[in-house]
């Protein structure tokens, strides 16, 4: 069992099961610039490094002079359909009750002010000292200075410092930070590629992380 201090938390994939909502926000907006809908599987591969990255990626290379119309769009109509579908993952709030002693922070590629708004609506926020989002620094997952926002003492003793989610960023962000690596295999991200990236422990459910960390 690995003893941590600091649980450094990913959130879409890993918290909440949000895959759909990003992706019918994407095809919504696909569908309003009259431009070919995307597979549920091909979206869910394009998430992980932010929205604009999303949105590039979404409409491929021949539509990049759209890109600040698609951003609006998409944007505007997340923001009111963000909680249709999405839900935490069963589990997730037992652990964390379990873990409350612990410092806890999200960091995520995903905007602050949506997963703000996900985080309260879903009662997430009592379990967290804080979020780091897409927009909160200068610096994104896997790049390790992200986590400069979350303590100043994150990194002084790195081998206490756990990173848990379901993306390969995440797995990046605790190698090229020096903590520990733990990955969901049942969020958003590949299982092949992120058991490629050989992390420190993986789970299946949420509750096995009570068995894993103390």
């Amino acid at each position: 069992m690995k003893q941590v201090d600091i649980m450094i938390f990913d959130f879409d994939g890993t918290l909440v099961s949000s895959g759909g909502d990003i992706a019918t926000a994407v095809n919504h907006t696909l569908g309003w610039l009259g431009l070919p809908l995307r597979e549920l599987s091909d979206i869910v591969d394009f998430i992980g490094d932010g929205v604009q990255v999303l949105i590039e990626r979404a409409l491929g290379d021949g539509n990049k002079d759209r890109y600040q119309e698609a951003m609006a769009i998409f944007s505007a109509y997340y923001e009111q359909h963000m909680l249709d579908t999405t839900r935490i993952y069963p589990g997730v709030k037992d652990v964390l009750e379990y873990f409350r002693g612990k410092r806890k922070w999200i960091v995520t590629n995903k905007r602050y002010i949506f997963t703000k708004k996900i985080v309260d609506s879903l009662g997430l926020a009592p379990y967290f000292e804080g979020i780091v989002g897409a927009d909160s620094t200068l610096y994104k997952k896997p790049d390790p200075r992200i986590l400069s926002a979350v303590a100043t003492d994150i990194l002084v003793d790195p081998e206490r410092t756990a990173v848990i989610g379901d993306g390969e960023n995440d797995v990046r962000l605790a190698k090229n930070a020096g903590a520990y690596s733990c990955v969901f295999l049942g969020g958003l991200g590949r299982r092949d590629a992120l058991l490629a990236l050989e992390p420190d422990c993986v789970y299946e459910r949420a509750e096995e992380l009570m068995g894993l960390f103390s």
